[in-house]
């Protein structure tokens, strides 16, 4: 890393022993991304007596090329109520470490793309008053026409230009056709 790993505790007793398992946590991080310019862990324990919850906080601030800033808190449930703080640890740094490289294998083009979810075209026109509209397949740059009838869960009045969707179309008398339309986002960036 570019700076010192920062280490924060506040109402937890320091202790060479707890400053070397973040440190060796941490280390393994690097190991995920070794760009990584920064990272802060805080470690606290607001209260000496907790009703629900870990007695602990931890927090995970991590820096990586060019401008991610990733954070990871630890937020428990009831159960972790007596979680010693090694344990709390080991859960957060692996929280950390599948965030870091998801990110990681998002830069370097490795993400696993599931087909069910994947973008397949774009809705480019919509004539609501007459049913129907035309697709703009990502690919091809194709127009597939649609009617409010092939659209599923019966989502037509909701779809907007520029929404992403996933469909099958099929070859009809005026061309390709689709027979199904799924709307995949729903908030499409204004164009």
């Amino acid at each position: 890393m570019k700076t010192p790993l920062e280490i924060t505790l506040r109402g937890v007793k320091g202790s060479p022993q707890l400053e070397e398992i973040i440190r060796n946590k941490v280390s393994k991080l690097e190991r995920i991304c070794g760009y990584m310019i920064r990272c802060r862990v805080a470690v606290e324990k607001p209260h000496k007596y907790v009703d629900s919850g870990s007695p602990y906080r931890v927090r995970i601030d991590m820096t990586v090329p060019p401008k991610h800033e990733l954070v990871v808190k630890q937020r428990p449930g009831r159960g972790d109520m007596h979680a010693p703080l090694e344990i709390v640890l080991k859960d957060i740094f692996s929280i950390a470490a599948r965030t870091l490289r998801k990110l990681v294998d998002q830069q370097h083009g490795q993400t696993k793309t599931h087909p069910n979810h994947q973008v397949t075209a774009l809705v480019d026109r919509l004539f609501p008053e007459k049913d129907f509209g035309f697709l703009r397949t990502v690919d091809t740059n194709d127009d597939i026409y649609f009617h409010k009838n092939s659209v599923r869960n019966g989502d037509f009045n909701r779809m907007r230009p520029g929404a992403g969707v996933r469909f099958h179309a099929e070859l009809g008398d005026k061309g390709l056709q689709a027979t199904t339309v799924e709307i995949l986002d729903r908030n499409p960036r204004p164009g």
